[in-house]
């Protein structure tokens, strides 16, 4: 099947449209020379993390944060790069895929040319399989034409997620050293960019010249932290699933006899269903963060389904729009123990058909109980992460099946007084992952991959290529890079449900959490109640290229107050500014006055920080 990648496509006439859109780059990627300023070292988020992350990475931690810069920063300490050798990069699909993900490559290529016509890309054939096999296409302009703008990972397809393995590793190491590699350009998530992170680390060791680069893409929209604010993919995917969503809300509000249970993609966290959900006003969504931090079982879940369901009767609205992440079966405490029990028996051998037999007296009744299409699912075998497969886990199906139950039996006793429950159930995920990427991820996905090439000119080793400023105009944008390191933690877990002994696992970039503290969750929780009771159901239509809409950028992003980087620019700049006026020779005034101030700076910064991490350890 290698020969099929990199053909050209057939394009429909709105695919040939996209394909001519030509993305707009920041004022600081511009021009054919690299202006790049090197901020102060990094540190680890968790200082208790900081030794065992020292250890896996001697090398790469501690690097500073790299800001690039326009043409006309006046920065003293900048590096403007004029000079620029033709060089040979690698760039690989090793992640899921992720509307967007080709302008990565055409961004990466674009600025490969304009800074030296005589650099060469290699696409890595089937992701990291591709990879090891040394299975390479050269990336031409002639192959790009029908891929610009385009969803999908067919240009290159994708296999595996890892590098892990020292056999993997080491296969890596030989592909990059045999093409003569200057960089690696790694293109993922949360999982793909700790990879990245290693490699750069076990490159270094072996003294190979490639350096690698990852770059945030994800639909997941969980690879977030205080250098990252948005991923790839995930703008598109939202926007495709609300307009969804809202056709439902739509059609329920028409018949007035049904209720949409909806299961969103997004792996374990519930970000794609808190944006869906300030997009489209469905009646109800069940964050599995909110589970989780209320420790809510499943009948707590279902009951507060049904209690909604009464109210709403009340009303005389029999209908209703349910969002449900695919991630919430792991954020129920009992299920997730049960999940734990099955996935280690599975570890040891036991065959699915013998392990209800095996199960803890606890999870044997919570087993029993459930509806024989959820126990085979609960059966399979788990993701390399060793979480669920929760794609295939119908998590929607079960719900409505306990909320009908329990309906019934409200019904049949008189307590519930509405028409009899109707249940229609969906999974939207792989059809709004595969299609053509909204204009903010078209944008966003090329601006980049020339922040690849940046980063690779000026020689940086373990980089993850970062925007902030997103909701902004694109000529606002702020680009830069920050070392993965800088992102990781060290999260202890235990192999076994109930254990008592647990192990400290592999540095990696974590999945965030929906913040339960952050301002748009705190926008849901506003509208909860009215969303619940009066069908403010908002349609936002198809995805837009041009006219109201084009320009829509996802609601959690445009609510949060971002921009780290920025902050982290500006606070040297004051620190610099400081040096400047306080120097050997300046007035006594000045002295003490700057004395004073500091030492109270300090001190309140020693107790947020040490508050901070104390918090961050006890979670």
């Amino acid at each position: 099947m290698d020969s099929d990648f990199g053909i050209p496509r057939e394009l429909s006439p709105l695919q040939q449209l996209r394909s001519q859109y030509q993305p707009e780059l920041p004022p600081c990627l511009q021009g054919t020379t690299v202006r790049v300023e090197l901020g102060d070292e990094t540190t680890v988020s968790e200082a208790s993390d900081s030794h065992i992350i020292a250890r896996a990475f001697p090398r790469t931690l501690g690097q500073p944060l790299a800001h690039f810069l326009r043409e006309t920063a006046k920065v003293s300490d900048a590096h403007i790069i004029t000079q620029l050798p033709s060089i040979r990069v690698g760039i690989v699909f090793c992640g899921r895929q992720a509307p967007g993900g080709h302008n990565v490559i055409w961004g990466l290529h674009e600025a490969l040319k304009v800074h030296n016509a005589k650099s060469t890309l290699l696409g890595f054939l089937g992701g990291s399989e591709g990879l090891f096999a040394q299975k390479t296409l050269e990336i031409t302009d002639d192959i790009l034409q029908t891929y610009k703008n385009q969803g999908g990972y067919d240009l290159l397809g994708r296999t595996k997620d890892q590098i892990r393995t020292t056999e993997q590793v080491n296969a890596a190491l030989k592909a990059c050293t045999n093409l003569k590699l200057d960089g690696l350009v790694i293109i993922g998530g949360v999982t793909s960019n700790t990879d990245a992170a290693h490699l750069a680390e076990f490159f270094a060791e072996a003294k190979c010249s490639t350096k690698v680069v990852g770059v945030p893409v994800t639909t997941n929209g969980d690879l977030k932290n205080q250098f990252v604010e948005a991923n790839v993919g995930f703008d598109t995917i939202c926007k495709v699933n609300s307009q969804l969503i809202s056709n439902a809300c739509t059609d329920a509000l028409s018949a007035e006899k049904y209720y949409y249970f909806i299961r969103l993609m997004g792996r374990k966290h519930s970000h794609v269903a808190l944006e869906c959900t300030l997009q489209s006003h469905p009646n109800m969504v069940i964050l599995g963060e909110e589970v989780a931090a209320s420790k809510l079982t499943i009948f707590d879940i279902s009951k507060q389904i049904c209690d909604a369901v009464q109210a709403r009767a009340g009303q005389d609205k029999n209908h209703g729009v349910i969002l449900i992440p695919e991630g919430i079966i792991e954020s129920i405490p009992e299920v997730y123990a049960l999940l734990k029990e099955i996935h280690g028996l599975l570890r040891e051998g036991v065959a699915a058909d013998k392990i209800s037999t095996q199960l803890s007296p606890w999870s044997s009744a919570l087993f029993e109980f459930l509806p024989p299409f959820i126990k085979k699912q609960l059966l399979l075998h788990p993701e390399s992460d060793d979480s669920a497969q929760l794609s295939q886990i119908e998590t929607e199906k079960l719900l409505a099946y306990l909320v009908e139950t329990e309906m019934n039996k409200r019904l049949k006793e008189g307590t519930y007084k509405g028409k009899k429950f109707n249940a229609i159930c969906h999974f939207f995920g792989y059809q709004a992952r595969g299609s053509l990427p909204s204009k903010f991820d078209c944008d966003y996905a090329y601006v980049l991959g020339h922040i690849c090439y940046h980063i690779l000119a000026a020689g940086l080793n373990g980089y993850m290529a970062t925007v902030t400023n997103l909701k902004s105009p694109v000529n606002k944008w702020k680009c830069g890079a920050a070392p993965i390191t800088a992102m990781m933690t060290v999260k202890n877990w235990s192999q076994n449900a109930g254990s008592t002994s647990t192990s400290i696992g592999r540095p990696a970039i974590h999945p965030a959490m929906v913040d339960l503290k952050g301002k748009a969750y705190e926008l849901l929780r506003q509208n909860a109640e009215k969303f619940l009771m009066e069908d403010l159901y908002r349609n936002p239509g198809p995805l837009q290229y041009d006219g109201p809409g084009a320009d829509a950028k996802a609601v959690s992003l445009c609510v949060e107050d971002q921009d780290y980087m920025g902050r982290i620019k500006k606070l040297q700049e004051y620190l610099d500014q400081v040096r400047r006026i306080v120097k050997p020779g300046c007035s006594q005034d000045v002295l003490k006055a700057a004395l004073s101030v500091m030492a109270s700076v300090t001190d309140v910064l020693t107790t947020i920080s040490s508050s901070s991490n104390g918090g961050q350890q006890m979670a």
